[in-house]
């Protein structure tokens, strides 16, 4: 059965989930004129309905560039399926056998804007209650998940979440406070495979995250690991463990 039908009854409708479908395939923002001659809808209609979809959350206008990226509203639709469906049913046996793996406490999260929402968490026996319960909200930029999920965003996606330092708050008076500052931390994570903080949500933790991405690169979650600064496993072994969750909730995913 085709996805998209012949004869739509509500032209419009069709035309705007087209072209929210075309933007989230594709691997970097769009100008309106491709959009208009992929899907073949009048250039007129195509700006009217980005335009509607910018008012509302689900489109960005990338204006130095022309060209248009999904919004957060598209993030957070993304987040309500992930904590209803697949991720949070096929994520919570992963992240229990990386508790268990490790003997750390371990956590799934999903973005919503600039915060990571989180929908599992695996306390490790005997070690202390952390604040990433599930639907618990915290800055991405401070989280492990959060960083290993912005790091993999497109770059315009990112500056359009941070787009100055009114834009970043803090837990312990650690972490980036303004938009070159976060680009570094997410090149180095980028270089590093893995994402990680040390304090920065709370005092005298530290965390390791891997981002779980679909077939386009785009972070759909990020798993991570948690544990007391001084004891528990090396940043190596935890990123290791965290990445090869990751990979493997991908691979179940897809």
């Amino acid at each position: 059965m085709s996805v998209i039908p012949d004869n739509p009854q509500v032209p419009a409708a069709d035309q705007t989930l087209r072209i929210l479908r075309h933007l989230a395939t594709r691997p970097a923002p769009v100008a309106a004129s491709a959009v208009a001659r992929d899907l073949e809808i009048p250039r007129s209609t195509v700006h009217h309905l980005l335009n509607t979809l910018a008012d509302h959350g689900f489109v960005l206008h990338l204006r130095e560039e022309r060209r248009w990226a999904l919004g957060t509203a598209a993030s957070e639709l993304a987040g309500g399926f992930a904590r209803q469906q697949p991720l949070a049913r096929l994520g919570r046996p992963l992240v229990a056998a990386l508790a268990d793996r490790l003997g750390e406490s371990t956590h799934l999260g999903v973005l919503s804007g600039s915060d990571v929402v989180y929908i599992v968490e695996e306390r490790a026996p005997r070690r202390p209650a952390l604040v990433t319960d599930v639907g618990v909200r915290l800055p991405a930029h401070l989280t492990a998940t959060g960083r290993a999920m912005l790091a993999a965003l497109p770059r315009e996606q990112v500056r359009a979440l941070y787009p100055n330092a009114s834009a970043f708050s803090t837990r312990t008076g650690q972490g980036p406070g303004r938009p070159g500052e976060l680009r570094e931390l997410l090149r180095s994570i980028r270089a590093a495979g893995h994402a990680s903080e040390d304090g920065e949500v709370t005092d005298g933790t530290r965390s390791v995250g891997a981002a779980v991405l679909d077939t386009s690169g785009w972070p759909l979650a990020a798993v991570a690991v948690t544990w007391s600064s001084g004891t528990g496993p090396t940043e190596a072994d935890a990123a290791a463990a965290v990445t090869e969750t990751a990979v493997e909730l991908q691979r179940r995913l897809r």
